[in-house]
């Protein structure tokens, strides 16, 4: 590993105090579904069925609007974006504790389509502020980051809720989410670099085989890890250690951070298909260690270890091969499919835990990614190489 290749990155101009901001700026998206889902069962008094549901519509509104919020950063620019969603997120989560329950549902899901893509957004300038010799090392701290927010994002919608109330939890995270966006207007950091090619590229000479290759790989990551963050929940519910849930969780993130430090160092990667089925293989046996708590910390590690990696190759893969002039786009993309990955891998692993057992939720999650990386691989295959390179346009 070289660590020069971070000392680099760090020295690259605006990009440290542009790390620190992003990473303030995903505590509180981090922390907004944790708080409404509280806000829905705690304010609302409503079951975890609805709360559920509430968090899908939401899920579902954001996975539309990332490609259109990114569309509309690459032909209106950064501050037309922040702009459009500083005013649609303050008026729901202004508005938002004072709804019914209905009304709420539907209001979660059209604040979704314009929510602020703080994830995407924070590679997207990363990628314009470093050159292309820093990248992969730059998104994997991007990517340490990102675990970091959300070590501490939902954290703090709990305490919030908890301390506060759910109605004030919710204007406080409107309000942090809002002066976010006044900052970002503010600061208005590039989306691309003044040599980046700003000729439009047609959708259909980026969008190729090859794409939806790594977007189906970034939807197989999120399967699996969310597979296994709900089979850990049911393993410690078995185990009366409930409690302990948010310990194994930050396993699961340091297991993280230490494999996205390790791979920016390196200079020759394994191929992205590699790294996601890989997650998958690990997962499969984890269910064998779940009698104990400590082994099934250790058996957590593999899987998690190549978390961070897996998300850092899909990002470099989509800013090398989609032209800049359509980089939110591709970005908004990348984000629905993880949280798509998500929402399947979710509902799909629960499924199979409630009719058997965590340690075979965990074999699902582990044979479902190991499938979609099977899949990437024979699409590559069929179609061939791209018909677009931004490095070739370059």
């Amino acid at each position: 590993m070289n660590v020069a290749n971070y000392l680099a990155v760090l020295r690259a101009p605006r990009v440290p105090g542009f790390m620190l901001l992003m990473l303030l700026a995903r505590i509180p998206a981090t922390a907004a579904g944790m708080t409404i889902t509280m806000h829905v069962l705690l304010g609302l008094e409503r079951g975890y069925g609805e709360a559920g549901l509430v968090g899908a519509l939401s899920t579902l509104g954001i996975a539309i609007g990332a490609p259109l919020m990114g569309r509309l950063v690459d032909r209106r620019g950064l501050r037309a974006m922040l702009a459009l969603s500083m005013v649609t997120e303050g008026v729901f989560w202004f508005v938002a504790p004072l709804l019914p329950f209905h009304v709420l549902l539907v209001t979660c899901f059209l604040a979704g389509l314009t929510t602020m893509p703080v994830m995407s957004m924070g590679r997207q300038i990363l990628t314009a502020l470093v050159p292309d010799s820093s990248r992969r090392t730059a998104l994997a701290m991007d990517s340490m980051a990102v675990e970091v927010s959300f070590m501490a994002g939902p954290a703090l919608g709990v305490a919030l809720v908890t301390q506060g109330g759910s109605r004030t939890a919710m204007w406080t995270i409107g309000t942090a989410m809002v002066l976010v966006g006044v900052v970002l207007w503010l600061v208005d950091p590039p989306v691309r670099r003044e040599d980046d090619d700003s000729g439009r590229v047609p959708r259909r000479q980026w969008l190729d085989g090859r794409m939806v290759g790594v977007l189906i790989s970034a939807g197989g990551a999120t399967f699996v890890l969310s597979g296994v963050e709900v089979s850990l929940v049911a393993s410690m519910r078995a185990l009366d250690l409930t409690g302990w849930t948010g310990a194994m969780v930050v396993v699961m993130c340091v297991a993280s951070l230490v494999g996205g430090f390790l791979y920016g160092g390196l200079r020759r990667v394994p191929p992205l298909w590699a790294l996601m089925g890989g997650m998958g293989v690990l997962a499969i046996p984890i269910g064998l260690f779940d009698a104990s708590p400590w082994w099934l910390a250790l058996a957590l590690v593999p899987t998690n270890f190549l978390c961070a990696p897996t998300i850092t190759a899909t990002g470099e893969a989509i800013t090398t091969h989609a032209p800049a002039s359509a980089r939110g786009e591709a970005m908004g993309l990348q984000g629905s499919a993880f949280t798509l990955g998500v929402a399947l891998g979710q509902p799909f692993t629960g499924f199979v835990i409630d009719h058997s057992s965590p340690a075979w939720g965990f074999a699902t999650a582990g044979l479902g990614a190991v499938a979609i990386a099977l899949l990437t691989v024979l699409l590559g295959r069929r179609v061939g190489g791209p018909r677009y390179s931004s490095a070739s346009a370059r």
